[in-house]
């Protein structure tokens, strides 16, 4: 359960503010919610699934002080990777656009391509080399899902009117707070 938890929470916030997010909501202005948000399920369950794979391969392979080091060096990047911010390039913008009889594998094939070597995916690693399998897998899937579908919600509600930099700020600290609790875990061997 504390897999699952941790592992909700920390792609949750990750997911906040992130390109995805930005391409959910921009989907949802073209195509009706749901097959949006059936897509990005499917695509976050795959790379998220693999992401466990390798994330349990190396937490088998190192002990683990060296694990919580690395861990607590990813989190700090990935705080700064997000309050760098990530914006749609215009590739990005043009896919959204497009139109296809098949929405969900539309919208899952550009969000898998998408999420390969995204925060999201390297902090699922990083999580499923400490975290039980199972639980990292569910969790990070449901939080970037859930993420994905309040941006869509809030976003279609509020428009342009959301505190991006707020949110950006709030997501970096708590990736720091993560990055010094796995820092002291690993001091303390």
């Amino acid at each position: 359960m504390n897999a699952f938890l941790v592992s909700f929470g920390v792609i949750f916030v990750a997911e906040l503010g992130d390109k995805s997010q930005l391409m959910a909501l921009a989907f949802a202005t073209r195509y009706k919610p749901t097959p949006v948000l059936v897509a990005i399920t499917l695509a976050t369950a795959i790379v998220h699934l693999a992401s466990v794979a390798i994330g349990a391969v190396v937490g088998a392979a190192l002990p683990t002080r060296p694990i919580n080091a690395i861990a607590a060096a990813a989190f700090v990047a990935f705080g700064l990777w997000t309050l760098r911010g990530d914006e749609l390039s215009a590739e990005d913008e043009e896919r959204a656009k497009r139109t296809t009889r098949n929405v969900i594998v539309t919208v899952g094939t550009v969000f898998f391509l998408a999420e390969l070597g995204d925060k999201t995916m390297l902090a699922t690693v990083t999580l499923a080399t400490r975290e039980g399998v199972v639980g990292t897998w569910l969790g990070s899937t449901l939080g970037m899902v859930v993420a994905d579908a309040l941006a869509i919600v809030v976003g279609r509600a509020l428009g342009s009117r959301l505190p991006e930099r707020a949110i950006k700020i709030g997501a970096s600290v708590a990736f720091f707070v993560f990055a010094a609790v796995l820092g002291v875990e690993a001091l303390r061997g």
